[in-house]
């Protein structure tokens, strides 16, 4: 059953706290249950792919402000969370006040109409994304802002009605299918009900005090959500004419789209029955649409225990997970921000290190690196951040082979950085004595988190033990370095220089660089097993 106008506006407008929820799911062998769930595997794709390319983009970036700008501009007064302390406008509000006029007239529904996206290519950006060692891309379906990016029949504001008058969604798609790579959406809109309702505010001092924004006008209630119900404020409402709202919506982006992986920021949305539910009819789409094949993945940020894939914004988890897991992050800001400094860099974006070496350390514990690469508001890359693609570009190349259709090891890695499990926690200062591993057939990879400066990489877990056949090492080769014609005839080898003790196996490698940011050893031998994993390097 796909809900008309008619029924959205039943539901919506139905008194609170007697709304029956109608949870139509997609039929198949799924049902919105915990237990249903357990029936999931996690697909090959999924587990294979390793990195993926988000678009974290849509009219947020006209202001060029940053992530979450729709709300802070019509933050007046805001308050220190921790303190309670007043600190006045906030800077979006601000900025807002001085471009564009004053939220009780000009408020985030004239920001709308400014989004064009005139410049935006999305083969051309596909082919880049793929060739930066993407294998699959994830496109934004709805933000916090209520606008969604795809061809809605239940919801005026949308990309195709308003802004680029474009199926963002659906271009996104046939670039990606074009390309051989899976296809994701986003929905970000749990969050919305609550999250907006400061538009309904006011100032409350200055020369417009009391005037109320323009969220607080009835007929612009499809854009910033009906008044919230008083001790209403969490991330996810507990109204139920919103919980059906977004049921609805969202079914319809799956039911027209069928993605091959759905991400909720946050965590299950709702209560059980509802994310549940939803949950259980992408599952059963994707059997439907499939021929019986299981190819759909759910990203959410809750302990899974298999049931879907669990996420940790700028996070990581902090060892092997059995069950497969997603990191997502961004170059800079999650919407394009000219004032934004990365910690470590100092300017608008990260390092090419950085990524590169934070896939490697995900993908060591069995996870998924999903990668914002941010846009202008026009759709065009800014020349640094095509940089950073091109950089990966060239270290995937070389590099790929120790990352994709890989699986853990016995032990993630060894050295001085051990991150912590969790979210919001990512800038290390990873060097080359923090190894990594992979593996993939009879090859066990080994890949430094740097170039050492005395061009020999130590690797403890690997020493010489007393036990018979133990740790025998055949041969070691660096990713990307190939022995030259002559030197072959003169009986060069591609086999690095190694010797093994009990304190570990030392590889020299050769004088000339490959690249700086990781340095990738293909060991093969017998009876390979970690061992010093409890000491420090």
């Amino acid at each position: 059953m796909k809900p008309t106008n008619l029924l959205l506006s039943l539901a919506l407008f139905a008194p609170y706290g007697t709304q029956a929820l109608n949870l139509p799911i997609t039929p198949g062998p799924y049902t919105g249950t915990m237990e249903s769930l357990t029936n999931y595997s996690c697909p090959e794709w999924f587990r294979d792919a390793k990195f993926g390319i988000w678009a974290h983009w849509g009219p947020q970036a006209v202001p060029e402000e940053g992530d979450w700008y729709a709300r802070k501009m019509y933050v007046s007064d805001e308050v220190d969370r921790k303190t309670g302390e007043h600190k006045g406008p906030s800077a979006d509000y601000k900025d807002h006040l001085a471009r564009f006029g004053h939220p009780s007239t000009n408020g985030w529904k004239d920001i709308i109409p400014l989004w064009k996206a005139e410049k935006w290519e999305p083969e051309k950006l596909m082919e880049l994304y793929k060739q930066a060692g993407a294998k699959y891309f994830v496109s934004m379906g709805t933000h916090h802002d209520n606008f969604f990016l795809w061809n809605s029949k239940i919801h005026r504001w949308n990309s195709v009605q308003m802004g680029p008058h474009r199926d963002v969604v659906g271009e996104w798609q046939t670039a990606a299918k074009k390309n051989g790579l899976p296809f994701g959406v986003s929905e970000h809109l749990g969050a919305s009900f609550t999250w907006f309702q400061d538009a309904h505010k006011s100032d409350k001092t200055g020369p417009l005090a009391g005037v109320p924004y323009d969220g607080a006008n009835s007929n612009n209630w499809d854009l910033y959500h009906f008044p919230a119900e008083k001790g209403d404020n969490g991330w996810y409402s507990k109204n139920p004419r919103w919980q059906q709202e977004w049921y609805y919506e969202i079914k319809e982006l799956v039911d027209n789209y069928h993605p091959d992986l759905l991400y909720s920021d946050g965590g299950v949305p709702f209560t059980n029955e509802v994310g549940l539910s939803q949950i259980a009819s992408l599952y059963n789409d994707s059997l439907a649409h499939n021929h019986g094949q299981q190819l759909a993945v759910y990203n959410c940020k809750q302990v899974s225990a298999g049931r879907w894939v669990q996420d940790y914004e700028r996070g990581v988890g902090g060892g092997i997970d059995p069950y497969p897991w997603q990191t997502d992050t961004s170059i800079g800001d999650w919407f394009y921000n000219k004032h934004y400094k990365d910690k470590q860099t100092g300017k608008m974006y990260c390092s090419p290190e950085w990524v590169a070496r934070t896939l490697v350390d995900i993908v060591s514990k069995n996870g998924n690196l999903l990668l914002n690469v941010v846009l202008r508001a026009d759709g065009s890359l800014d020349p640094d951040a095509e940089a950073i693609l091109h950089r990966l570009a060239d270290w995937t190349a070389v590099n790929g082979e120790a990352i994709y259709g890989s699986r853990p090891w016995l032990v993630y890695g060894e050295g001085a950085v051990k991150p912590k499990g969790g979210s919001f926690n990512e800038k290390f200062d990873f060097s080359a004595k923090d190894i990594r591993f992979t593996t993939k057939g009879a090859a066990l990879y080994a890949i430094a988190l740097g170039w050492p400066d005395d061009g020999k990489i130590v690797i403890r877990s690997l020493a010489k033990t007393a036990a018979d056949g133990e740790n025998k090492i055949k041969r070691v080769e660096l990713l990307g370095y190939k022995v030259n014609f002559m030197n072959r005839l003169l009986g060069g080898t591609s086999s690095l220089k190694f010797t093994q003790t009990v304190d570990g196996l030392t590889v020299e490698l050769p004088g000339k660089k490959s690249n700086d940011l990781t340095c990738s050893l293909r060991i093969t031998g017998s009876n390979l097993k970690p061992v010093h994993t409890d000491k420090a390097p």
